[in-house]
């Protein structure tokens, strides 16, 4: 995070949309016809995958992928005019919410503009043709920023979007100097004030393979010099692991807990459970009462949420890139009224500024804390604090609360508002995930 990002980005939830795919229509139209129905998922901030002009050398797929661009500033034709465009911005910002854009800034379509009219900014391959540094991304060419011209050119891009939109999400940010990063911010501030800056950070083990072939890949700490948000990817390898058995919750556990205190005491990991370039998570979760505990601790896990479209039908078919392959709705699952009663939950004030931690209570279910953080040193008063209870496997469970410090008592279920009884230290739950409030539970004695 940046020095001056703000802790209440972790109140916050991300929308994703691919335009091409989000409807059958895949144009803004369709997308800012449903706007009032996407806010009511309980949405902050809509980010719009790349919208512009698609490169037609070497594309991948009949339609190619929206990661190799033509033309950093114009939009794709097939999802409308660029006015269409700052209809739709005007349109989210109606309601009160904001929208970021996809920054694409590593690599372009071989016959992009910028290729075409300056391919001196541009890497080259040992026979001088252009090139790309990672060799299974053949749709594109990368860009070199050791060429200082081609950072004014970027930046007064970036310059010219923030005019409609609230900020930027980053693609593979990592793999673009981070001082190019910095001076972005710096003048879109200018700008757009309190712009927002999402990296899509990648894998350790992505930065290592580059670093080994002398290719220059900043860190999430690095990365957090010059962004609010950055990918949870750093753990990301390891909560897939925990899905396909090959290592304990423990382990997991662990991971996120490392987080807490390797990263600036204000940074923000996005969340998520699936995104364009991963399964859904119903598809990695089968099981409806289990992937209900996992949405539930994406949530109430310390950061801002980000969803994908179609999440909130449990589709578990990941849309083409490359195609049109519009997002099947009616799947018979709707996750909407969960996603809106957690929603409300992510705006409690105490998820805020805390200081977190999760402990493993038994094999399936993970027991996560939100510390509400003193205000000073001379604050010596008895904050409230969050306590989440998440079963993996949507299993009932018998469970020993001694580690959360609440009270036998009666506490209600901020998810869906039940009555949920402490006793003796313990609780018997039907498996569905449970979140309590310190402060409000009701004594018992017994």
């Amino acid at each position: 995070m940046a020095k001056d990002t703000n802790k209440q980005l972790r109140n916050e939830v991300i929308y994703s949309i691919y335009v091409r795919n989000y409807s059958k229509e895949g144009t803004f139209q369709a997308v800012m016809n449903d706007l009032d129905r996407i806010q009511s998922l309980g949405v902050d901030i809509i980010w719009l995958m790349p919208i512009h002009p698609i490169g037609k050398l070497h594309r991948k797929g009949t339609l190619g992928s929206p990661y190799a661009i033509r033309d950093y500033r114009e939009v794709n034709p097939k999802f409308g005019s660029k006015e269409d465009f700052q209809r739709l911005c005007e349109a989210i910002h109606k309601r009160g919410m904001k929208v970021i854009i996809d920054v694409v800034y590593n690599h372009t379509s071989p016959d992009s503009y910028l290729a075409t009219h300056h391919p001196e900014w541009f890497f080259h391959k040992a026979d001088g043709s252009l090139g790309n540094r990672v060799g299974d991304w053949w749709d594109v060419v990368d860009l070199d920023y050791a060429n200082h011209e081609l950072w004014d050119y970027q930046i007064e891009t970036l310059k010219m979007w923030a005019k409609d939109v609230d900020g930027f999400r980053c693609d593979v940010a990592s793999m673009v100097p981070v001082d190019f990063w910095l001076a972005a911010r710096e003048a879109v501030a200018k700008v757009r004030p309190g712009a927002l800056w999402l990296a899509e950070s990648v894998e350790p083990g992505f930065v290592a393979y580059n670093r080994s072939r002398g290719i220059a890949s900043a860190s999430d700490s690095e990365i957090y010099q010059a962004f609010d948000m950055a990918y949870d990817y750093d753990i990301f390898g390891i909560f897939k692991d925990y899905l396909a058995g090959k290592v304990s919750l423990q382990t997991y556990s662990a991971a996120i807990n490392r987080q807490e205190t390797i990263y600036p005491d204000n940074y923000v990991k996005a969340r998520f459970l699936e995104n364009h370039d991963r399964n859904r998570a119903h598809f990695s979760i089968p099981d409806e009462k289990a992937l209900r505990n996992h949405l539930a601790f994406m949530y109430f896990n310390k950061g801002i949420a980000m969803l994908y479209n179609g999440q909130e039908a449990g589709a578990m078919h990941t849309p083409a890139l490359f195609d049109k392959d519009p997002i099947d709705y009616d799947t018979g699952m709707d996750l909407s009224p969960l996603m809106h009663k957690l929603y409300q939950v992510k705006k409690n004030p105490i998820m805020t500024n805390s200081t977190y931690e999760t402990k493993v209570l038994r094999d399936d279910v993970l027991m996560a804390i939100h510390h509400e953080n003193a205000s000073s040193p001379r604050d010596d008063q008895d904050h409230p604090y969050l306590v989440g209870l998440f079963h993996f496997h949507g299993q009932s469970s018998f469970l020993d609360l001694g580690q959360s410090g609440l009270h036998d008592g009666y506490y209600t279920n901020l998810i869906d508002g039940q009555r949920v009884e402490i006793r003796e230290g313990t609780i018997a739950t039907d498996g569905e995930p449970i979140i309590l409030q310190s402060d409000e539970g009701i004594a018992l004695f017994h």
